[in-house]
């Protein structure tokens, strides 16, 4: 599995394209505005089809073009149900966007819950809740390849943040460390801003959240 790290639209939001060329197959982990164009010279290189979306949450930035990957790709998606008011009607986030941006509403085609597993690329991806930054976010585990895709949940050297609606920071807190920091400190994880990081140096100096 390659990981291609894709910042894309107004704020850098990171879209990952993961691609196994011996199977000719890619997923796309979250669709900031512009990341087609980022995304289809990939898949034409390396000869694959993209056949999944998955959404780590709702916000504005990071399913800003997922209705047009969708149309472009056939691509089926996933996302978790907490988040589904801002999948059905994006337009709630409109007081967080300048007029110029607009949304669509996204097709969530697979409902994903904690502890769920499926299989991907030919591995077993595991999804685990972290909710804090909004309701729904999720992250998506490749145990085996040792990364984690963890939207909005934690930085390297940072947090998500806590005061939009639907946010808690205690709820935060509590998910990163039962989710993200029980995972092995090798694992990589891969945020939906700035670069990655790992398990283990976020848990030695993460200000915010020791483990």
């Amino acid at each position: 599995m390659t990981i291609h790290t894709l910042p894309a639209g107004p704020i850098e939001t990171n879209g990952f394209l993961l691609t196994d060329a011996v199977r000719g197959e890619a997923v796309l982990v979250d669709a900031p505005g512009g990341i087609w164009g980022l995304v289809e010279p990939i898949l034409e290189r390396e000869k694959c089809r993209l056949t999944e979306l998955w959404l780590t949450h709702g916000h504005w930035d990071h399913i800003q073009d997922a209705a047009k990957v969708v149309r472009a790709s056939g691509a089926k998606t996933r996302g978790h149900k907490a988040d589904r008011h801002f999948f059905d009607t994006p337009e709630i986030m409109s007081a967080f966007l300048s007029s110029r941006i607009t949304l669509e509403k996204v097709g969530v085609d697979y409902w994903v819950e904690q502890g769920a597993t499926f299989e991907a690329l030919g591995r077993t991806v595991e999804v685990r809740h972290v909710p804090g930054h909004c309701p729904g976010n999720v992250l998506f585990y490749f145990a085996k390849d040792g990364a984690a895709f963890v939207g909005d949940a934690l930085f390297a050297g940072s947090v998500g943040r806590t005061d939009l609606p639907g946010g808690s920071r205690e709820q935060l807190m509590e998910a990163i460390r039962g989710q993200i920091y029980t995972m092995p400190d090798e694992t990589t994880v891969y945020p939906g801003h700035g670069p990655a990081t790992t398990v283990g140096a976020e848990k030695r100096g993460n200000p915010y959240v020791r483990g």
